[in-house]
């Protein structure tokens, strides 16, 4: 009994949230059980679940990043605003897929080669994009998407919303990353104990480097899929968004220092997102009730994290 009681504790509350989630709106509101209406719902967290991708990966060599909120902004602003001319699109989701990058690189260098606190670097990064933003762009909301955007991202594949489609077929690749590749060993090596990975040959700065890297990039998709759902430039896209990527981390079962975790654990985390919009969306639950509710499962991440690295 009590093997059973620890196996279940290793469970990551992301599953059991998302089970009665589920349950409850197929016992209440069994209508909105169908393909069409959940893909709208599913379709509005797919680049908080972009940006999870991201996150889970600098978690599990103990690290954070805070500054998805500051590329979205950028890329938002860049792409809404035509500061790049007369660009082709394919060439601007290029040069947005590079400032992720080069975002990423430059928190990587401050973290894994500065020592200095990933919390405090990638907050500061966001906040120094932010105020760069507000500075070009003199307090005034850029103007639209191109329409090209907006109508890919209305697209569906079958009755599947083409974002659901790519952040499945991402979170399908980062498995494969991880689990099959030497750098998923260097990651757990290193979250395990970076100290002693280091004497046993595992390269950890570049490794810690490269999740940045990695996690910019996608900030990079994440930014463009908000982008293309908002369909409008915005000073204020995405702000919430990093400290949810934790809460869904967390609750999807990846912690600090254990160089562990699974991506489906974090893609779950973020289903529970839009379940629970679902859920009081069909209630006429006002907007302040949504944000308590969103508080409400950054707090049981808070309390899950608690309990585990107590147990570390």
């Amino acid at each position: 009994m009590t093997n059973v009681l620890r196996s279940a504790a290793r469970i990551p509350p992301a599953y059991i949230v998302f089970v009665i989630l589920l349950a409850t709106l197929w016992l209440t509101k069994p209508q909105l059980m169908n393909a069409n209406v959940m893909g709208i719902f599913v379709r509005q967290v797919a680049p908080l679940g972009i940006l999870v991708l991201g996150q889970l990966l600098v978690m599990r060599v103990r690290s954070i990043d805070l500054s998805g909120a500051g590329v979205l902004l950028l890329v938002n602003y860049m792409i809404a605003s035509g500061l790049l001319g007369d660009l082709p699109l394919p060439l601007i989701l290029l040069v947005s897929l590079g400032i992720g990058c080069l975002v990423g690189l430059f928190n990587g260098y401050l973290v894994a080669k500065r020592r200095v606190s990933a919390v405090i670097a990638t907050l500061a990064v966001t906040v120094i994009i932010g105020g760069f933003v507000q500075f070009v762009a003199s307090g005034k909301p850029p103007g639209n998407m191109p329409e090209l955007m907006n109508d890919i991202y209305k697209m569906k594949w079958g009755p599947v919303p083409l974002p659901v489609v790519l952040w499945v077929a991402l979170t399908a690749v980062m498995a494969v990353f991880l689990s099959r590749f030497v750098y998923g060993q260097f990651v757990m090596a290193v979250g395990e104990n970076p100290t002693a990975s280091h004497f046993s040959g595992v390269p950890v700065e570049r490794t810690v480097l490269m999740a940045h890297v990695i996690a910019g990039l996608f900030a990079g998709i994440a930014a463009i899929v908000q982008s293309a759902a908002v369909a409008v430039g915005s000073l204020r896209l995405g702000l919430e968004m990093p400290i949810d990527a934790v809460a869904a981390t967390i609750l999807g079962g990846v912690i600090f220092g254990r160089g562990d975790g699974g991506v489906w654990g974090p893609f779950f985390g973020v289903m529970c997102f839009a379940l629970l919009f679902v859920s009081m969306t069909s209630f006429g639950v006002p907007e302040p009730g949504k944000q308590i509710a969103r508080g409400l499962i950054i707090l049981l991440a808070a309390i899950f994290y608690g309990l585990n690295t107590r147990k570390t």
